[in-house]
């Protein structure tokens, strides 16, 4: 059963029994549910070291890349151009070696903003004891520059990235595994996802943990609510207790 308390511009439903502020340790997805970004460094760096690295030509142009992972988004691009995998992926680590320095090496011409109330969420969450961990598809490098860029990085103690990882249930899985070695004390930890995606609710149920869902990014309110994640809101701002 869901509970909800909805006004025009404030909307928020709840799961009955769910208790937002009280789990163990949060992953917090980046892109869209932290911040998001005004500029295409990152984007264009996809395309620009994949020819820069391994001479291929690949686009992005078409795809649905929000909650994607940049290992999948990269082995998508390749599938859309006609190259087998045979051919590029001998070469994968290279081109990501270049994305990682084209978007770290343009760190100061990224245009980035946070979400409302970010920093007041994780103040929240970390003075109740939580363990706060990042779990994004972004690349490791990647991730952690955007989240230094905005001035986030102290709240993180640890995050799940998809280098290793195409599919994000996978780097799910690895971020809450990371969570659980940092509380050693909690074999059950409650662990809890949170994300502005479709691809967040699907990686979180796949892992058997609780989500909570923020319309930031691109998809809306209505869209993430009929997936009745256990907590939909607007945005991280009228999550109870967070703007006293």
């Amino acid at each position: 059963m869901l509970r909800s308390e909805e006004t025009t511009e404030n909307r928020l439903r709840i799961r009955e029994g769910f208790v937002w502020d009280a789990q163990d340790a949060y992953l917090f997805d980046i892109d869209g549910t932290l911040l998001r970004s005004r500029d295409r460094i990152h984007f264009n760096a996809f395309a620009s070291s994949a020819k820069e690295a391994a001479g291929f030509e690949i686009s992005l142009t078409g795809m649905v890349l929000h909650g994607g992972t940049d290992t999948a988004i990269l082995a998508e691009a390749f599938a859309l151009a006609g190259i087998e995998r045979e051919r590029w992926e001998p070469k994968a680590e290279a081109i990501l070696d270049t994305m990682r320095e084209t978007v770290v090496g343009r760190r100061g011409e990224m245009q980035l903003w946070t979400m409302p109330a970010v920093e007041e969420t994780l103040k929240h969450l970390a003075g109740r004891g939580a363990l706060l961990g990042l779990a994004t598809g972004n690349l490791e490098l990647i991730g952690w520059t955007k989240v230094e860029e905005v001035g986030l990085r102290e709240w993180f103690r640890f995050g799940g990235f998809s280098d290793r990882f195409e599919v994000r249930a996978e780097m799910v899985a690895h971020a809450a595994a990371k969570a659980r070695e940092f509380l050693p004390e909690k074999p059950d930890a409650s662990i809890c996802v949170v994300g502005d995606t479709p691809r967040d609710i699907e990686a979180a149920r796949a892992n058997g943990l609780p989500v909570i869902a923020v319309a930031t990014g691109n998809y809306s309110y209505e869209t993430l609510a009929a997936l009745e994640p256990d907590l939909c809101a607007e945005s991280l701002a009228v999550l109870p207790g967070v703007l006293l």
